[in-house]
């Protein structure tokens, strides 16, 4: 098949023509032709252009170890001379997940996880999470325990299950109807609530006694699974008070119900702990994870399960514990042999240190640009490398900034080096964990030049 040569002017030409982009309006992606990356080495990456920068993004919250790690990259080279696939569907397996399944179970082991069920990424594993954690209900009798609660400005992936308890309108109303049963309670984010609370200790009782509100309205048997990101991530990095995920947990322990954790970005050191659960001193019923699981090399997930998940399903003797549910590529040899060699990888680096660290030191970074640039309303992070600078016009009625001038600050931190995501007003920032201090300093100074530049 003779094939068109790729040089820089045959890809410019074409860039956006035969796609779609997620997350971007098709006429959009024409007018304003997206970056094109060709390169990606330590945490730079580089574009066609031949311009390297930070990458402040992480790939999308995934590359936790950096573009150069080939622990992952010679492992996946050897699974693919082995055995480049084979389905995991009842009745076969593979020697590399197999293997994975242990040392996740061990990994997680202080979370309370015993076992894995493999996706091919967070949207699949928080699909799995739903559906099993209905069928759990169902094999113990409880059939009306159907409905969800999340917290709006959550995210929890896009497919129809995900995008019904996401919390952002903008991931819903084009694709309404959704997923009925699914509720939402107000997120514990200080800066905008509907209880006019900045006290993140005040508001984290409010939002608790939301969600007790609406377990009564709804009625308690009525209700399957509550599920939140640990720290809010798309939604604008939103942490939330250290009581509040405990006192989730004991809300969901005293009327019957689930508690999911959305982990797929706070899972393997993200927040400068293992996980975000056990950030917060907490043991959920299920765990959905993906992205940094290979460092984002290859498309895999893993939704973790607890004891008490597993007993249900194992010890079930009338057939309703059979799964009717799994993906093409769960359990995907390849994908395996590249989660066990980035799992050894991170906890031989000790990524967590790193992250909570560089983290802290974003975060202090990001907070003196608010004390510069009157542009900025609110900076949120300090719980590892997850920081968000939220832009206003206005600081006094914190009205939001035009839609076009976090894509200007975005092109301007750029142009000085660094690669940064903007998602509605929010700049944020969830670079490689293995970043130096000087890199950090580097992604705030080109920040700064970039407020200064509008």
């Amino acid at each position: 098949m003779n094939m068109p040569a790729k040089d820089s002017n045959f890809l410019k030409e074409n860039n956006a023509r035969h796609q779609f982009h997620p997350m971007a309006h098709p006429a959009d992606s024409l007018a304003n032709p997206p970056r094109i990356i060709t390169g990606g080495s330590g945490v730079h990456i580089t574009d066609i252009d031949g311009k390297a920068t930070i990458d402040a993004v992480g790939g999308l919250w995934n590359v936790n170890l950096g573009y150069s790690c080939e622990p992952i990259k010679e492992a996946i080279t050897k699974q693919l001379d082995a055995l480049p696939y084979y389905s995991t569907f009842r009745g076969t397996s593979n020697d590399a997940v197999i293997h994975l399944s242990y040392e996740l179970a061990e990994f997680f082991k202080p979370d309370g996880m015993v076992r894995s069920f493999f996706t091919s990424g967070g949207s699949d594993s928080v699909e799995t999470a739903l559906r099993l954690a209905r069928q759990y209900h169902k094999i113990k009798g409880e059939h009306g325990r159907t409905k969800f609660i999340s917290l709006k400005k959550g995210y929890h992936g896009t497919h129809m299950g995900g995008a019904s308890v996401n919390g952002n309108a903008n991931f819903r109303t084009a694709y309404e109807p959704l997923l009925p049963g699914c509720y939402h309670i107000p997120a514990p984010y200080t800066y905008r609530n509907p209880f006019n609370e900045t006290d993140p200790a005040k508001l984290a009782v409010l939002c608790a006694s939301a969600l007790e509100d609406e377990i009564a309205f709804q009625g308690a048997n009525t209700i399957a699974a509550f599920i939140m990101e640990p720290i809010l991530g798309a939604g604008g990095v939103i942490p939330p008070h250290e009581s509040f995920l405990p006192m989730v947990r004991k809300i969901c322990d005293k009327h019957g119900i689930l508690l999911i954790t959305d982990e797929v970005i706070t899972a393997y050191g993200r927040t400068g702990a293992w996980s975000g659960a056990r950030l917060w001193g907490v043991k959920p019923d299920m765990m959905c994870t993906a992205k940094a699981i290979t460092n984002g090399y290859f498309p895999f997930g893993a939704l973790m399960l607890s004891h008490d998940i597993a007993d249900v399903f194992e010890n079930d003797k009338t057939g309703a514990a059979a799964i009717g549910h799994g993906y093409t590529y769960s359990g995907h040899p390849v994908g395996a042999a590249a989660a066990l060699a980035c799992l050894e990888e991170t906890k031989r680096l000790d990524v967590v240190t790193n992250a909570a660290a560089r983290g802290t030191q974003l975060f202090e970074g990001a907070k003196k640009l608010l004390d510069k640039h009157e542009l900025i309303g609110d900076v949120r992070g300090g719980h590892g490398l997850m920081t968000a600078l939220e832009l206003v016009s206005d600081r006094q009625t914190k009205a939001p900034v035009a839609k076009d001038v976090p894509v200007k600050l975005q092109e301007a931190i750029y142009k000085n080096g660094v690669m940064v995501r903007v998602s509605g007003p929010n700049l944020i920032l969830s670079p490689p964990l293995i970043i130096s201090e000087d890199h950090a300093n580097q992604i705030i100074s080109a920040i700064d030049v970039g407020l200064s530049s509008l």
